[in-house]
């Protein structure tokens, strides 16, 4: 598995994924821009995520809905911040409601993505910045942390294929 390590920084109020990749970054991007790519890894093995909309444009929608193994459907979206392809993205991801719309009682997290160079591959930071110690403690408390390790523990079979 890649990844190196996950950090909950309790100050800071981030949690920051880094792995690692034996793929140039544009490879590594390409899980991201493609949303067929992403569907592949984004939900944890057994809430694979489907993506309804994708627009990686600076104020595009992405959202998405991954399935439970009962078959019960949990949504999400994100608001595109910034894009510059292949080395970073940020956005807003918070829950949508069945028909899409963003839950209000529910934390927004601000991910960051960073791609850089590293021992020949490339290094993805993934890092989820929090409004609150409370928010960050309801969606650790929800499994976030080894959700997100489940999700990214996907992508090395992916690129293998390549």
């Amino acid at each position: 598995m890649s990844i190196t390590s996950l950090d909950k920084d309790l100050e800071s109020l981030t949690l920051t994924l880094i792995a690692d990749f034996d793929a140039p970054a544009e490879r590594v991007w390409q899980l991201w821009a493609d949303p067929r790519q992403l569907e592949r890894w984004w939900g944890p093995p057994t809430y694979p995520a489907t993506f309804d909309e994708h627009d990686l444009t600076p104020g595009g929608n992405v959202t998405y809905y991954m399935t439970s193994p009962e078959g019960e459907t949990h949504r999400g979206w994100w608001r595109i911040a910034s894009v510059n392809p292949p080395k970073s993205l940020e956005f807003s991801d918070g829950f949508a409601d069945k028909d899409g719309n963003p839950v209000a009682e529910m934390p927004v997290t601000t991910m960051q993505l960073q791609l850089t160079e590293h021992d020949g591959g490339t290094r993805m930071e993934l890092r989820s910045a929090f409004d609150s110690l409370e928010q960050m403690e309801q969606l650790v408390s929800m499994g976030m942390d080894e959700g997100l390790r489940l999700a990214v523990g996907q992508i090395d079979a992916i690129l293998a294929e390549n």
